[in-house]
């Protein structure tokens, strides 16, 4: 038997994520994988989906918190700088990626002053003891178990002792994820701006569900209570979702109130792009429809002075005579 062959450890930096397609994985927008809340969650998150054939379970380590929905920054720089590897034709794609801090702020949008660092690590911390147990690509039956990161290191000048990168080792289930193209979507490079969690789990919901829909997407408010994992209760919920209805303000995406056909409440999303078109398209049929009438009401005026000139011409002859 011959010894597995070590991973290939990669020396290459990633570049800064001003400079790549930001890339999510779509297994992780629609289900409630992190905390929407910035202080330390210890309660889990449990999930099963309607027809229970989905099922994540969350836990947190006491000394660190759940890994929360800005920590999961950290992963889509990930999955960006993958595919985009992947996108220059480097087929050995590694799990293990090479930056700095300051490169990995500033490419997430953060502080790159002291504090900044110091949530950089304890983001880093989360991730790595965050654990996960979910149906998502296991084997029937059985649940995966995965943490988001297996390793995170800083790597140290051996003579001024100075960091001088930061490695970071995705979990297996993580990478698998990742690297198959069809398994990320874009994400618009505003998500990073939004400093709600729950704000940030919605984007995430309807670029998953809604995409480029003509039509979008609606959902039961219930339905989105259970898909973000919000450990509020549903009349807080409620309200804050109002609110963000009212200010509608996510990135790429229109929200507004509505029922579904039992009478329950519901959020309809439509991306700006494909309401743009449809009222677009609303203007030319309604200019279509404009124009035919007109063409009908003159149709009908034409034939009505067609029948109306002959008794003008016998009147005026009349008078002549």
């Amino acid at each position: 038997m011959t010894a597995a062959k070590p991973q290939r450890q990669f020396d290459l930096f990633i570049p800064l994520m001003r400079d790549l397609p930001l890339k999510d994985q779509r297994e992780t927008m629609e289900r409630p994988f992190f905390s929407l809340q910035k202080r330390k969650r210890l309660k889990p998150i449990e999930y099963q989906s309607a027809d229970g054939e989905v099922r994540v379970k969350v836990e947190a380590v006491p000394a660190y918190g759940m890994a929360t929905i800005w920590d999961g920054d950290i992963l889509i720089w990930a999955a960006s700088a993958l595919q985009r590897l992947k996108a220059e034709g480097i087929n050995d794609i590694p799990r293990e990626l090479k930056t700095t801090a300051y490169d990995l702020l500033r490419s997430i949008q953060r502080d790159t002053g002291g504090k900044g660092y110091v949530e950089l690590k304890a983001a880093l911390d989360r991730l790595a003891t965050t654990t996960i147990f979910t149906s998502i690509r296991a084997k029937r039956g059985r649940d995966s178990r995965f943490s988001w990161l297996d390793e995170w290191s800083v790597e140290v000048d051996p003579i001024t002792e100075k960091p001088i990168a930061l490695k970071i080792v995705l979990s297996n289930w993580v990478y698998e994820g990742i690297i198959n193209e069809k398994s990320v979507l874009t994400m618009h490079p505003d998500y990073f701006q939004l400093s709600g969690g729950l704000e940030r789990a919605l984007y995430r919901i309807a670029r998953k569900h809604a995409g480029d829909q003509e039509q979008g997407w609606i959902c039961r408010v219930s339905v989105l209570h259970e898909k973000s994992g919000s450990d509020s209760a549903p009349k807080e919920f409620g309200r804050m979702l109002r609110k963000i209805v009212e200010n509608n303000d996510l990135p790429e995406y229109n929200l507004a109130f509505t029922t579904t056909g039992d009478n329950a409440s519901a959020i309809h999303f439509v991306r700006r792009s494909a309401a743009e078109r449809a009222e677009i398209r609303a203007e030319l049929e309604a200019e279509v429809q404009k124009n035919a009438r007109r063409a009908r009401e003159d149709l009908r005026a034409a034939e009505v002075d067609g029948r109306l000139e002959p008794f003008a011409h016998r009147r005026v002859t009349r008078t002549e005579s």
